[in-house]
């Protein structure tokens, strides 16, 4: 089936770019004996070359061989994979980007099942969370597979999941949370820097760097990051079925996969190999009928320039957001 698909698709394309061309030459390129003329065979080729592209677009759609669609998480979470005004890293992980490949796959008549590969040591909590709610909504079975490491926002991800897959030796775990600051008092004093601020609101510049916190400031800090924890536990412990004081009992430690396997935080061990073989019995398909396909970011250029250029801001609240952006107090799992 998948084969005759394949040629199926083949032959559209080759018909409809022929069909596209012979419109081009019979408009433009017939006897060009002037300059409109010639002109007329670059838009000839012009047209040619975007007729290509939308006949191999509708091609992919109508013949599309493919049953399974897979995304991957790939590096730290973010969510446009910047980390400030430089470019991104190449090895960020934009969680728009998934939700967009996830939900575009739940759109998609020809998937019938999900791969959300996994490669990550976890990220921004809400970004996080937005994956992992893309895979719930996504009407189909969800499996997450663990490559090299499934680590907090990772692990966050594969609790949407229908099930955990990893190899052996993956790392896996990380149930935690992150609060961090740059306590930079001392150095501010070495070069003769003073801090003066004008606030409303007792907590707005909380963990601000230029000076020290307070013990109350501290306690409401730990707080914001206590109160994440707290979501992540109840997560994890939902969607994986795990008792809530078994996940607060990891202490955020990481495991091998035959350790975590052990003791319940992943399902199956297995290669990609046993994967594909298990998802094509699940789907009720030979082996050779299991198609997957790699859905990719749908950005233009000029998108994916801009993202990495803007901030990225971790905000809940006007207060928490400006302990984020203006004092560099960071959160992450």
């Amino acid at each position: 089936m998948g084969r005759s698909r394949s040629i199926l698709r083949l032959l559209f394309v080759v018909v409809g770019t022929l069909v596209i061309a012979a419109v081009g030459v019979g408009l433009f390129v017939v006897y060009p004996t002037t300059l409109a003329d010639v002109f007329g065979v670059v838009l000839a080729l012009v047209l040619t070359a975007f007729g290509v592209r939308v006949v191999g677009s509708i091609a992919r759609d109508v013949f599309a061989d493919y049953n399974v669609a897979e995304v991957a998480v790939d590096g730290p979470i973010t969510r446009d994979g910047g980390g400030g005004p430089m470019p991104a890293s190449p090895r960020s992980t934009p969680a728009d980007d998934i939700v967009d490949q996830i939900d575009r796959a739940n759109d998609d008549s020809n998937v019938d099942a999900l791969v959300v590969r996994l490669n990550t040591p976890g990220g921004e909590v809400v970004p996080s969370d937005d994956i992992k709610l893309a895979a719930e909504r996504f009407e189909g079975p969800t499996i997450a597979y663990a490559t090299d490491l499934c680590a907090s926002g990772g692990y966050w991800i594969a609790s949407g999941c229908d099930e955990l897959w990893a190899r052996d030796a993956s790392i896996v775990g990380s149930i935690g949370v992150i609060g961090s600051r740059v306590n930079a008092t001392e150095l501010a004093e070495k070069v003769g820097l003073s801090y003066e601020q004008f606030t409303a609101g007792e907590y707005k510049d909380a963990g601000v760097p230029l000076r020290d916190l307070e013990e109350d400031e501290r306690e409401y800090l730990q707080g914001i990051v206590d109160g994440y924890y707290d979501s992540f536990v109840e997560r994890v412990s939902e969607g994986r079925g795990l008792d809530p004081e078994f996940v607060k009992e990891t202490e955020a430690r990481v495991y091998l996969g035959t350790d975590a396997h052990e003791n319940g935080l992943v399902d199956t061990l297995g290669t990609r190999g046993d994967l594909e073989d298990a998802l094509a019995e699940r789907l009720e398909v030979s082996p050779d009928e299991l198609v997957i396909e790699s859905f990719e970011p749908e950005r233009p250029l000029l998108g994916r320039l801009g993202a990495g250029a803007r901030s990225v801001a971790f905000a809940f609240g006007a207060g928490v957001s400006s302990v984020v952006a203006e004092h560099d107090f960071r959160l992450r799992t």
